[in-house]
């Protein structure tokens, strides 16, 4: 479960532990809102058509490892699906971890697993006012296999934690060089 305090340089963390995977995390989130100012319209929480037309259109043979790049939500927001709202407000993180819960057994059954899930931050190069809160490494069998996954309507019910969880998110599909 997620516990959050401010460390030493005065920002949020959230010690947060996947238990089905065995991974913990601790996530960081700057107090100030400076990339949320700088930035209101840049959010990216699911793909979109071209996106997915591209990715399909790259004729990936072979297991695919997606790269999360995930910002935690201050607090969940499940306006758009009020339904999976637990009974009182939790962080972003919290409601990332219910996602994951609900998400782990749907994704090693298509033959996936979670295989890295780590620390974010400032980039150590890349703009100094950007931050994720959560690096996640997650191997596909496939591109079928991905897609069948994605699309299982079981895994689907509990997508509303993902979306009530993140502000926003990168997905960047990667494949082994041959």
């Amino acid at each position: 479960l997620a516990h959050p305090h401010e460390n030493e340089e005065g920002r949020r963390e959230t010690h947060m532990s996947y238990a089905a995977s065995a991974t913990s995390v601790r996530c960081r989130s700057p107090n100030s809102s400076s990339w949320a100012m700088k930035h209101p319209t840049q959010t990216h929480l699911e793909p979109t058509q071209d996106s997915g037309r591209s990715f399909m259109m790259r004729g990936i043979q072979g297991e695919v490892v997606m790269l999360n790049l995930l910002r935690f939500r201050e607090t969940a927001d499940y306006s758009k699906t009020p339904e999976l709202e637990p009974t009182s407000p939790i962080s972003g993180a919290a409601a990332y971890e219910m996602y994951v819960e609900h998400t782990l057994p749907h994704l090693r059954e298509s033959g996936g697993d979670i295989e890295f899930v780590g620390d974010g931050a400032g980039y150590l190069i890349g703009p100094p006012d950007e931050y994720w809160d959560v690096a996640m490494l997650v191997r596909h069998r496939s591109v079928e296999s991905f897609m069948s996954f994605a699309s299982n309507e079981s895994y689907l019910g509990g997508m509303g934690h993902r979306l009530a969880a993140i502000s926003d998110s990168r997905l960047l599909p990667l494949v082994a060089k041959r």
